[in-house]
């Protein structure tokens, strides 16, 4: 195995993540910077971290795989996501920064929802903690199957090898290190990506001949490959690009947003962010788009990606790279899988030990103990995710294809309404949690209209929000002064 330059690339590249857990471990003195970095994270960080822990082996692998079969049709979801992202850090990244900390310092999505409706009762601390338990495990288990795929493909080893082999180095440097270990390694990962998914097209035009032949030779395979709106009707359009609303409610993005130094930052991290994700999804869908010219022209190694059109990066790099080279952009895919495992690792960590333990156990605990306890929860849920991925093709893990929906819909509009609309209240958020999540499972279910569920989902919860909000009493005083005093520091930013 360790005389393979891949296999050797890969090993460097775990060793290094482990390497910047045991760095940030020695900065992670107290229960905040564990599960928050202790809200010091600069513009850089924050916006590569956030596209890092959005983009999983879907971006290098899944889309790729998909425009390499039906053409640039498929880049409709990329369009969507780039300004759904973009909205995102407009209208709530600032916002939510300043209002987690004026809301007693709320560390988790729970607690924020918690304090900013004065939830005596705590029932939206419950019922948003369990929501993002339920489907983060789930999400977890697939990212745990992702990277053991990736690794019994790339050392030719055993399934349940790789599985415990491949979870192992993230859980090692999210142990460790916390959010600081995640979000640094975020950083590195998303440049990663980012180099490998410009290189490889480029290296295709190159092999073909330039831009335009490349182009023309993908129109001979088939016409309707280079034309956008092939196959579609609007309302396809519309689902597709409604995969951007997802980003509201999504709280493995929305924790970066709390964790940045301050508002100040945001306005230049999103430039950083929005560049980064323009470059990235374009690249993926170039690679797939380029990738059906080159296997056209050596149909000698088409075979290769033919049984799994979604190894078309993975082909290509092997293909056009020496092995030392191919082994670091191949390790751009185990970058995806692990950045995204990492923060959901992190997040249902938090979840448990804040929401759960720290509220309902033990109020008094010292900050050691809660550090500890984070950590003890991040072995816990990935003993249960690796559990749920011993069979890959468990029916649990259908559900990952619209737990992206069920948090836009459920956490979406509620956290955008909080964020703008100072009538909003507790009965509301709950309403608009519960209504949001329903629509997508009932609506996925039936597929009415061919519609994707987030766009009814999102619309109903708002709806719910509203009218709730508006049959129910005003907040109260010291809600409405908080909102205000918020708004008025975002107003400077």
């Amino acid at each position: 195995m360790f005389s393979n330059p891949t296999a050797i690339t890969f090993v460097g590249y775990l060793i290094v993540m482990v390497g910047v857990g045991l760095f940030a471990y020695r900065y992670t003195r107290n229960y905040s910077d564990y599960i928050l970095g202790g809200r010091s994270l600069n513009g850089l960080v924050t916006a590569l971290s956030v596209g890092a822990s959005d983009m999983s082996g879907w971006l290098l692998m899944g889309l790729p795989g998909a425009v390499f079969l039906m053409g640039i049709r498929e880049a409709w979801i990329a369009i969507g996501l780039i300004i759904g992202s973009y909205i995102n850090w407009c209208i709530v990244a600032a916002r939510l920064r300043v209002y987690t900390e004026k809301t007693h310092n709320a560390l988790t999505l729970p607690d924020y929802f918690s304090h900013r409706f004065e939830d005596k009762q705590n029932l939206l601390r419950i019922c948003a903690a369990t929501v993002i338990l339920i489907f983060f495990t789930i999400y977890c288990a697939s990212g745990v199957v992702a990277g053991a795929r990736l690794f019994e493909n790339t050392f030719d080893m055993s399934y349940e090898t790789a599985l415990y082999i491949g979870a192992a180095a993230t859980i090692l440097y999210v142990f460790l290190g916390g959010f600081l270990a995640v979000s640094w390694t975020d950083t590195i990962q998303a440049a990663l990506m980012c180099l490998a998914l410009i290189v490889t097209p480029i290296a295709v035009m190159w092999d073909l001949g330039g831009f335009e032949v490349t182009v023309n030779r993908v129109a001979e395979i088939d016409p309707k490959m280079i034309n956008l709106m092939s196959g579609h009707t609007w309302i396809g359009i519309v689902g597709l690009v409604a995969w951007g609303l997802g980003y509201f409610g999504q709280p493995h993005i929305l924790v970066r947003f709390m964790a940045a130094r301050n508002a100040s930052i945001i306005p230049n991290a999103r430039r950083v962010a929005t560049l980064w994700m323009a470059f990235c999804l374009s690249g993926a869908v170039a690679v797939g788009f380029f990738g059906a010219a080159y296997f056209a022209e050596h149909p000698d190694v088409a075979g290769l990606v033919v049984e799994n059109h979604e190894r078309v990066f993975i082909v290509l790099s092997q293909l056009l790279f020496n092995p030392w080279i191919a082994g670091i952009l191949m390790s751009a895919i185990l970058a995806a899988v692990m950045s995204t495992l990492s923060c959901q690792l992190l997040v249902c960590s938090s979840t448990l030990t804040e929401d759960f333990y720290r509220t309902f156990l033990r109020p008094k605990a010292t900050q050691f103990e809660l550090v500890w306890v984070g950590r003890a929860m991040v072995l816990l849920i990935s003993a249960v995710a690796v559990w749920m991925a011993m069979d890959p093709n468990s029916l649990v893990l259908s559900l990952v294809a619209y737990a992206w929906a069920g948090f836009g819909a459920a956490f979406g509009p509620v956290i955008i309404l909080s964020l703008r609309w100072k009538r909003m209240t507790r009965n509301g958020a709950l309403a608009g949690m519960i209504t949001g999540a329903l629509t997508v499972l009932v609506w996925n279910h039936y597929a009415w209209f061919g519609l994707y569920e987030m766009v009814p989902g999102f619309l109903f919860a708002t709806i719910a929000i509203v009218v709730v909000s508006l049959l129910g009493k005003k907040p109260s005083d010291s809600i409405c002064a908080t909102f205000d005093e918020v708004d008025a520091i975002v107003r400077k930013v």
